[in-house]
């Protein structure tokens, strides 16, 4: 993997770049579509390319595992063919997940012993095996196996899941230096800077994921219910630790609002749930504000969903139908409504992209900020 800065923004730690994977390029500020199971709900393919313009997605090593099972992905000869989608995609370690089945695992040095959330069966990850698995779903971009904390979280409790996460992380590099991807093309590995929300832990944690020198780094533990302000803070002191050079990975993170204020402390990447599921809750995204489709004052309002979108579909389609579509289960509310959040996603990581190169970044996400997170 490669990566170029393109431009800084003069006022922010904005930046513009461009990452290059066996399976394209990716210009950054990049917001990627969540795929757990290989798939964006409610969105095919062809819509990601030609509606959405996703240029890299993510599934989910956890998920995959279990359904359809590394067996299957392999004989397909990897999630790339399994899928159809042939451009970058991204798999995170399952590690969000093991902190999600709190009550269903057991956290050991060696790795993580859990139960299927779909039949109780037992299973075990450490971070040779995460590593294996990926290798063999074969994503371009594969994260390493950590420990991601709840919140809030005793300071000894996150000191002691930080170090475990950093021994992880030198058996995931040592495993991933003595094998190599399944199907022929290079594959890249990124560590995960943990710490809750604690300056000392973060900040030890970020020199210690600098010292291994990988081609990219990820941020974790920072989209598990702490405040904002709180994430803004420990993601501008891990950014200005991390090298310059490399992509930074926010994980998981999240509003209109904030990933224009990680993309100004210097973050390149997000992904996030909520474009999708909030979608299929009736919340839909547009450049004028937030709607909740559900509400009343949407049953017969004949105007586009959103008039200004860069996607057709979001300036073809009304408010009033797609309401209706939402009101009554019918799939097509579901996919409609995804594939206008998605574009909305992705136009504002382009828009920032654009604003970074023009040297305007600063005054725009200001009021971006504003605009995008009114209620309508």
């Amino acid at each position: 993997m490669q990566f170029n800065l393109v431009a800084q923004d003069k006022n922010t730690k904005a930046r513009a770049g461009e990452i290059f994977t066996a399976h394209g390029k990716i210009e950054t500020p990049i917001f990627m579509p969540v795929g757990t199971l290989g798939a964006v709900k409610a969105v095919h393919m062809h819509e990601l390319k030609n509606f959405i313009n996703a240029q890299i997605i993510l599934g989910n090593t956890y998920h995959l595992y279990l359904r359809p099972g590394t067996s299957i992905i392999e004989k397909a000869g990897g999630l790339h063919k399994f899928n159809s989608w042939d451009r970058p995609m991204l798999t995170d370690s399952g590690g969000f997940q093991v902190h999600s089945l709190a009550s269903i695992r057991k956290i050991k040095e060696e790795g993580v012993e859990f139960r299927s959330h779909i039949d109780g069966s037992k299973h075990f990850f450490s971070p040779e095996g995460v590593i294996d698995i990926q290798r063999k779903i074969g994503a371009d971009i594969i994260m390493a196996f950590d420990e991601c904390t709840p919140y809030p979280c005793e300071f000894t409790y996150a000191k002691k899941s930080m170090g475990l996460t950093h021994r992880w992380l030198q058996r995931c590099i040592t495993r991933f230096n003595e094998t190599e991807c399944a199907y022929g093309y290079e594959q890249t590995l990124f560590p995960i800077v943990q710490g809750s929300v604690y300056k000392e832990l973060r900040k030890e944690s970020a020199e210690f994921i600098t010292s291994m020198n990988a081609e990219g780094n990820g941020i974790g533990g920072l989209s598990v219910g702490e405040p904002d302000e709180d994430m803004y803070e420990m993601t501008e002191l891990v950014c200005d630790i991390l090298p310059k050079d490399k992509p930074r990975y926010l994980m998981g993170v999240g509003t209109p609002a904030n990933i224009l204020e990680g993309i100004s402390l210097g973050i390149d990447m997000f992904d996030c749930v909520m474009p999708t599921r909030n979608a299929r809750n009736g919340m839909i995204f547009t450049k004028q504000g937030i709607l909740n489709i559900k509400n009343e004052k949407w049953k017969d309002d004949f105007s586009p969903i959103d008039e200004e979108s860069d996607c057709e579909l979001m300036r073809t389609h009304t408010k009033a139908f797609l309401r209706h579509l939402v009101h009554t289960g019918e799939m097509l509310g579901a996919q409609i409504s995804s594939i206008n959040n998605l574009s909305l996603y992705l136009w504002l990581v382009t828009e920032a992209r654009k604003k970074i190169i023009e040297g305007t970044f600063d005054i725009w996400k200001k009021e971006a900020i504003v605009k995008l997170m009114q209620r309508l």
